[in-house]
């Protein structure tokens, strides 16, 4: 089902007066300096240092750069996650970004950047961790397992004690390309508002895969969006700036920025449904797209074509519901049952 949302920020003063969280998840009764991960970060300061703080062989492998502004005035704690997968660029800029903008004399609470979790993955353009394993797959963790089970329960630990909301950043992956969106589930009401006021214009729901740091820390009682845009192993400024306007914007519905100006929040299709078109059985080839990220299409609508560069043979891929492009793959040679198209479904 898709539904369409207007949100402004005069809504937003409304929905303020009743509080998103309560006031013993908000904070205590003092206002002073924050630990984490053994820094102390008083009000008005903001600290870059990283996770282990040693030098060691291990920490080469599990060392990760940790960003905390402390505002001078008490608020929640927004934790913003970037490069879980290595691969994935525009995330971990949006990520800097976000808290190069943030003045911690204006802000109410505190920001929690991880701009690259997996480090050593960002340094080889590589997807997964150096155990070959997939992080986002692998929380809430283990501290005596892999070295993946290990990043996992650090980071997710932090967020547990930490954290009142997250923003988890990704793109898309293995060759595709993604529509700026926001995945979020929809059986938490708090985390649909967080999801509706980052943005963007498309909602998809859904809980995501178990192991995965947004399911996990949704399950824990936190809620947790994820933005996803562009491509892996590029910086895309449009698909950067998008996320960072996204991250502000949140900071700004939760009372941790000043609001400014009235603003209109982009409407919001939100899709609970939405498939994959694959490359048929025997149609491989040279893939060529005819449609662009965010079109809307009608069933039977010619989404794009594969040549099979032996015979000429040429393949349409049509489309098998009316929907919306919110992914898909880039030009290049594919197999029988390569996913082309990810399509949100309109009822």
């Amino acid at each position: 089902m898709i539904q369409r949302f207007a949100l402004s920020w005069r809504t937003l003063f409304a929905a303020l007066s009743i509080c998103l969280f309560s006031s013993s998840q908000l904070y205590g009764a003092d206002w002073g300096a924050i630990e984490v991960a053994g820094r102390t970060i008083e009000p008005g300061e903001k600290l870059k240092f990283t996770y282990l703080d040693q030098r060691s062989f291990d920490a080469s492998y599990l060392d990760a750069p940790i960003f905390v502004a402390r505002g001078a005035q008490r608020g929640y704690t927004l934790c913003v996650s970037a490069g879980i997968h290595g691969d994935e660029l525009n995330g971990m800029e949006i990520a800097r970004q976000s808290f190069a903008r943030v003045d911690p004399d204006e802000l109410s609470g505190t920001l929690i950047v991880l701009p690259v979790v997996n480090t050593l993955g960002a340094r080889s353009g590589k997807r997964y961790m150096i155990d070959r394993r997939d992080l986002n797959r692998s929380f809430p963790g283990n501290p005596n397992g892999s070295v993946a089970s290990l990043v996992a329960h650090a980071l997710y630990e932090l967020v547990l004690k930490h954290c009142h909301a997250l923003v988890d950043l990704h793109t898309g992956s293995n060759r595709r390309t993604n529509q700026p969106q926001i995945r979020v589930t929809g059986s938490n009401e708090r985390a649909l508002d967080i999801a509706k006021h980052f943005g963007v214009g498309v909602i998809v729901l859904g809980d995501g895969p178990e192991g995965s740091l947004r399911r996990e820390t949704s399950n824990a009682g936190i809620p947790a969006i994820i933005y996803e845009a562009g491509e892996p192993n590029r910086f895309q400024p449009d698909e950067i700036a998008q996320g960072v306007r996204g991250v502000i914007s949140t900071m700004r519905y939760l009372s941790m920025l000043p609001v400014g100006e009235m603003m209109e929040v982009a409407k919001s299709d939100i899709f609970s449904k939405t498939m994959w078109t694959r490359v048929p059985r025997g149609g491989g080839g040279y893939f060529f797209p005819h449609c662009s990220l965010g079109d809307a299409v009608a069933e039977g609508d010619l989404l794009g074509y594969v040549i099979d560069p032996t015979t000429d043979a040429q393949t349409e891929v049509r489309a098998p519901v009316q929907g919306e492009i919110i992914g898909m793959a880039v030009p290049q040679i594919v197999l029988s049952g390569t996913a082309l198209f990810h399509i949100g479904i309109f009822d």
